[in-house]
């Protein structure tokens, strides 16, 4: 990201403040969208261990000077940039208070515990917005807390079984397939940002804050989309259908004479378009083929036709011809491929941080470019309480003898100096 062109630009967030209690993806997923805009979030975790993905690799970075072990995974750098990491030992009393006051000060928590986990240390939702009535409390959980699976614990992967979204993902006659992405956590984690957004704008007016309640399984069943309409409306759950579209054809990957290829064809201007390309204009006059009701209910014979035609071009010269035409195609890329598109410079994409000791840090930019108020990214994913003593004097105005004192009875650990 070109940080000179934003470093003036004013950050929509700043001087909200965020505590972080959440792991994993959809919370952190969330959290990190807040502090892209400059919101100050306080990433609460355990002392000896803190985010599970901190373990999940590899790929790791390599470890810092000083610091023992494998370095940050890919999958926590993936999501927790412009944080600062607290470790506080919530389980312990001195803990638990240290929260609570934090609480006090903070516009939003994010929370992705079981339903009820965090009340015994009296940091739930009740709990703390007695102390501040204008605090946001967002509940992440798997299942939502009301209703007959409140009290499951849930994963992505659960909730997209259990949504209906593998059912709808994978080969005809294969067997069903999740994404190869945490779609449910990530839908979740915006859903759960724009939430505290609306919330936000509501206590702007109001002084008064509210509960948000997002789960993985209410989250799957809002992104089936059309999916879901074609079920309310008919009756009958849609089947897979591999690389192609439901509703509209032609629209799904084609082999060509080099290898694979999309091809998404969405009004009747567009079909005529690449029968032209294909050299057979007298297919799109056919009667069965003429609108897009009638493609769809006639695929299989209009398909094996355009295949037989794709095959004999190649990937590159197809997707120029396809392109001149304003037909929407592209190549079926991997990751490697795919981080290769001149796009990916053109629009800032991949983001490096730099570490003290040189290592450069990539990080996925936010994909949003907003002209007034951009994201910024002006923190590497913090280590494991590496500013635990910092954000205790910020916030808390705590002092050295203090600090001291929660340090050494294992109530909090710093490890700045690490």
């Amino acid at each position: 990201m070109n940080m000179e062109l934003n470093e003036g630009k004013a950050q929509a967030l700043a001087g909200v403040k965020v505590l972080d209690l959440s792991r994993v993806l959809a919370g952190p997923w969330c959290t990190q969208i807040l502090g892209d805009f400059g919101a100050d979030v306080i990433k609460i975790e355990a002392p000896n261990q803190g985010d599970d993905t901190r373990t999940w690799g590899p790929p790791n970075l390599p470890p810092e000077a000083g610091f023992e072990g494998l370095g940050e995974s890919a999958y926590y750098l993936a999501c927790n940039r412009n944080k600062r990491s607290v470790a506080i030992n919530m389980a312990s009393p001195d803990g638990a208070a240290l929260i609570r006051r934090l609480a006090v000060h903070a516009d939003v928590v994010v929370e992705n515990f079981k339903v009820g986990g965090l009340k015994k240390y009296g940091l739930d939702c009740d709990s703390l917005r007695a102390l501040n009535p204008r605090l946001i409390y967002c509940s992440i959980t798997g299942f939502g807390q009301t209703g007959p699976y409140a009290d499951r614990p849930g994963y992505d992967f659960v909730a997209q079984a259990m949504g209906g979204m593998m059912s709808v993902t994978g080969e005809k006659d294969g067997p069903p397939l999740k994404p190869g992405v945490a779609m449910a956590d990530i839908s979740t984690g915006m859903y759960a940002a724009v939430s505290v957004l609306m919330a936000l704008r509501h206590a702007e007016r109001t002084g008064r804050g509210q509960s948000i309640d997002c789960s993985l399984f209410d989250t799957q069943i809002s992104t089936l989309a059309n999916q879901a309409l074609s079920f309310l409306v008919s009756g009958r759950s849609p089947p897979r259908l591999g690389n192609a579209h439901p509703a509209v054809v032609p629209y799904r990957v084609f082999d060509a004479m080099d290898g694979p290829v999309v091809v998404a064809v969405g009004n009747n201007g567009q079909f005529a378009a690449l029968c032209d390309v294909l050299e057979v204009p007298e297919l799109a006059q056919e009667e069965r083929y003429a609108t897009n009701r009638l493609r769809t209910i006639n695929r299989d014979p209009l398909e094996a036709t355009l295949q037989a035609l794709i095959a004999q071009r190649s990937v590159s010269a197809l997707i120029a011809s396809l392109s001149a035409r304003n037909i929407p195609c592209g190549p079926v890329n991997t990751v490697a491929q795919a981080f290769g598109e001149p796009m990916i410079e053109a629009r800032d994409t991949v983001h490096h941080f730099e570490r003290a000791d040189g290592v450069r840090v990539p990080s996925v930019a936010y994909p949003g470019k907003l002209s007034e108020t951009p994201a910024r990214f002006s923190r590497l994913p913090p280590g494991l309480g590496q500013d635990t003593n910092e954000v205790l004097a910020d916030w808390l105005g705590l002092g050295t003898e203090e600090l001291g004192r929660l340090n050494s009875s294992g109530a909090i650990a710093d490890r700045s100096g690490a």
